[in-house]
């Protein structure tokens, strides 16, 4: 049977696993063969991340209690075709329209201008000056994206980390070096290219025996932020230190205990500052 031509809702119901086992196969060869459209996919899956980190603490917070505890008696009478659903429709695209106009300025932002001040969990970002915050903030929208796929974590694997690395530098227009962790009982899986506020940053994906994924993120836009200390950041359940370097930037992202987290980003410092 031939198969159907691979249309822009495929794509969609991909990255929204809406498929079926089949056609999600035939959809993931259509995206090795055409890498414009698996960087759209890959750009589709990091807004969808985005949204989540903006408005589940939202959705999840409880209703005050003015408006639980107001009377039936007291509800207003629908009076026209328009009731509250279409009311909470109209908010919920605005609210929408409105995050993706900052997280649109944050990953593609005018030199020097745009980006996300501090977050904190569940704090809505504004417009302002980039800083480092936002800087581990598109670090952990990017582990967030990339360290569950079981299929297609890494644009290049491990197996070719001379490669990778020599790659990454070339793109980045500064050495690259991927940081040792076995003895820490992380393996390099690979890495990638993705955008950042003013050029492109990598991510380097180390994973242990069970499975546990750790994330990498290196930006060579931060010459601005002279802080060269530790810090720390939670985005959902994604725990971020991350530091500034020089003109670098780097953010250790995972689904470990802060702890544990903060040994390994001790090393990570250490092999950085003194390459083997």
């Amino acid at each position: 049977m031939k198969q159907a031509p691979i249309s822009e809702a495929d794509l969609h119901a991909y990255v929204d696993a809406q498929l079926s086992p089949a056609r999600q196969a035939e959809v993931e060869a259509h995206l090795q063969a055409y890498p414009d459209d698996a960087r759209k996919v890959d750009a589709w899956r990091q807004q969808n991340a985005s949204l989540h980190l903006l408005f589940d603490p939202v959705i999840e917070e409880a209703l005050p209690d003015r408006l639980v505890q107001v009377p039936v008696d007291r509800l207003p009478v629908r009076r026209t075709g328009w009731g509250w659903q279409h009311l909470a429709a109209g908010v919920a695209i605005a609210f929408v329209s409105a995050g993706m106009g900052w997280f649109a300025n944050d990953l593609h932002g005018k030199s020097g201008e745009a980006g996300l001040l501090a977050l904190g969990p569940g704090q809505v970002p504004r417009v302002g000056v980039q800083n480092a915050a936002a800087f581990a903030h598109q670090a952990a929208v990017a582990h967030l994206v990339y360290s569950p796929d079981a299929r297609r974590p890494v644009e290049i694997g491990a197996e070719q980390e001379t490669q990778l690395v020599a790659w990454l530098s070339k793109r980045i227009g500064s050495p690259m070096h991927a940081p040792k962790l076995g003895k820490l009982s992380y393996e390099l899986v690979g890495g990638r290219l993705l955008p950042g506020g003013s050029g492109p940053v990598a991510q380097f994906m180390y994973q242990d025996a069970s499975g546990q994924r750790l994330t990498l993120y290196v930006s060579t836009d931060q010459v601005h932020n002279k802080d060269t200390g530790f810090k720390f950041m939670q985005e959902d359940k994604v725990n971020v230190f991350y530091w500034i370097d020089g003109k670098f930037g780097y953010a250790l992202s995972g689904n470990i205990s802060k702890t544990e987290l903060a040994r390994i980003a001790s090393a990570v410092y250490e092999q950085l500052d003194k390459p083997s």
